[in-house]
């Protein structure tokens, strides 16, 4: 289709993806709105699968860089997540993810989730509604994704287990130009294990 004399075609969602983490930073050019940096999960975190989850709680906190290192030991100790070399490698594989990110948008606070996911959670193709989202299935099946242009039959794209992605969220963009889901397996008796880094939400004013 050409574009009448005078108007401009709207520039195509741009979604990325290399094997190093400097592909990351590409997230804040306005036509990028997904950034995939494809590797393999560290061999240090093999061990997640031998966990019993049944004793594993979820973690969902705010902190700032200066708390991090702390804040994530003190988390995964809470949680139930093993200590020594195990707990650390866990810990080191959060702390740097979260560094990266704040590193990219230039913040200085984060609210990071660590959850243990067995259900069809968020099983509806969306974007969320925030800034920018960093997404990374350390076991398990990766996330899901997709244009939000898409025709109902373009294929799904999957992220694999120890990709590391920044999705651009709602308040950084008016287009729904990328669209993520957690992977269906509900009926399947899987566990993931995904970590959600986010802004963290600037404090409320006193009334």
């Amino acid at each position: 289709m050409i574009a009448a004399a005078g108007q401009r075609t709207a520039a195509p969602a741009v979604a990325l993806e290399r094997g190093d983490p400097g592909v990351l930073e590409a997230v804040v050019r306005p036509e990028v709105h997904l950034a995939i940096w494809n590797r393999p999960l560290p061999l240090a975190l093999a061990w997640l699968p031998q966990l019993d989850w049944s004793k594993i709680d979820d973690l969902d906190f705010t902190t700032t860089l200066e708390a991090l290192e702390a804040d994530v030991a003190e988390g995964l100790a809470e949680a139930g997540y093993p200590a020594g070399a195990r707990g650390d490698a866990l810990a080191g594989e959060m702390i740097d993810h979260a560094r990266r990110f704040a590193a990219v948008q230039q913040i200085d606070a984060l609210a990071i989730r660590l959850e243990v996911i067995e259900t069809d959670a968020c099983h509806k193709f969306h974007a969320d509604h925030v800034t920018a989202r960093l997404l990374t299935t350390l076991m398990g099946t990766g996330t899901q994704w997709i244009h939000g242009d898409a025709g109902p039959d373009t294929p799904i794209r999957q992220m694999r287990t120890g990709d590391v992605a920044i999705f651009k969220g709602r308040l950084a963009t008016e287009a729904l130009a990328i669209l993520h889901r957690s992977p269906p397996i509900g009926d399947t008796g899987e566990t993931r294990l995904l970590l959600a880094i986010d802004p963290a939400p600037a404090p409320s004013l006193p009334e």
